[in-house]
């Protein structure tokens, strides 16, 4: 059973489809990327399952039964347009949005200096927001989804605008969630963050799911059959070969690196290198898949045209 199921999800805004029959299947304890560019209905989509605005068709389901408006305290939502108030101390937001969901002041006080604490900013508890960097501001806006322990977290962009030590010390805090067991789906336009954390992703583009499934497989079914090889000479190569051409050569001080694509899908790999075997010392040969991020404008490109 999925944890959360999006069925044939319609919204419409006037004149305008934001979601054309779009469904989603999360599994337990997974961190699945909704992916898209701008206006493409993602956000649509995360409204929706927050159940901030209802489908004009379709349903939400969790744990194999419809969503209910009790089921919004089991989940962790950050937004991308930080709703922070600026003149409110730290503590002071923190606890009040943790009230808001449903903590008695007790645990919300336990809770907040726990997170404080393990993101070692206890110190600005008596700080105002406004006197925070963006940085730290993201990291109050994610205690502040996590405080109540749900089991699902939404998080719409959450590395924007943060230097690489915070963004790593988010995805470190993303990846202990799915080690606790919590599902995670995650709005982002940052592919390589997709390709570390990501399980499975949906693509969605003009309004409809264009691409679904495991990330590395996804990755495979996109293979462009290029190879890196490396080869023990840093002198010319200059293997001709019916099986392959050769795309880039880059010596080292000790080695050259030499990327080669298959002419003929079918070849088999031990035939592809058997030319090079017979003249050079092969100390690596490794698939160069295409990236997530290679996908996505691949896919978005020929769909726009």
């Amino acid at each position: 059973m999925f944890y959360l199921e999006a069925l044939d999800v319609v919204k419409q805004y006037g004149n305008h489809t934001a979601l054309s029959g779009v469904s989603i299947h999360v599994p337990h304890g997974c961190i699945y990327g909704l992916l898209g560019p701008n206006g493409a209905g993602k956000s649509s989509l995360i409204r929706i399952i927050n159940r901030i605005t209802a489908p004009d068709q379709g349903k939400i389901l969790i744990n194999g039964k419809e969503s209910l408006p009790e089921d919004i305290f089991n989940i962790g939502y950050m937004p991308e347009e930080r709703g922070l108030y600026k003149k409110m101390k730290v503590g002071e937001h923190i606890l009040f949005l943790a009230r808001l969901r449903g903590l008695s002041k007790t645990d919300a006080k336990k809770k907040m200096e726990y997170w404080l604490d393990r993101f070692d900013i206890t110190s600005w508890e008596q700080k105002k927001v406004e006197e925070l960097s963006k940085g730290m501001q993201q990291k109050i806006q994610f205690i502040a989804t996590v405080i109540h322990n749900p089991d699902l977290f939404i998080l719409d962009e959450p590395f924007s605008g943060l230097d690489p030590v915070n963004a790593e010390t988010l995805k470190n805090e993303i990846l202990e969630l799915k080690k606790n067991g919590k599902t995670v789906i995650l709005s982002t336009h940052n592919m390589g963050s997709v390709e570390e954390l990501c399980d499975q992703i949906t693509l969605i583009d003009k309004s409809k799911a264009m691409l679904q499934g495991d990330v590395q497989e996804i990755r495979a079914q996109y293979r462009k059959h290029i190879f890196n090889i490396e080869i023990a000479d840093n002198k010319a190569f200059d293997v001709v070969s019916p099986n392959f051409k050769v795309l880039s050569i880059t010596p080292n001080k000790q080695s050259t690196i030499v990327q080669i694509q298959k002419n003929d899908v079918e070849t088999s790999n031990s035939l592809l290198i058997k030319d090079i075997v017979d003249k050079y010392e092969i100390l690596s040969f490794q698939e160069q898949l295409p990236t997530m991020n290679d996908i996505f404008i691949q896919i978005v490109s020929n769909k726009a045209k």
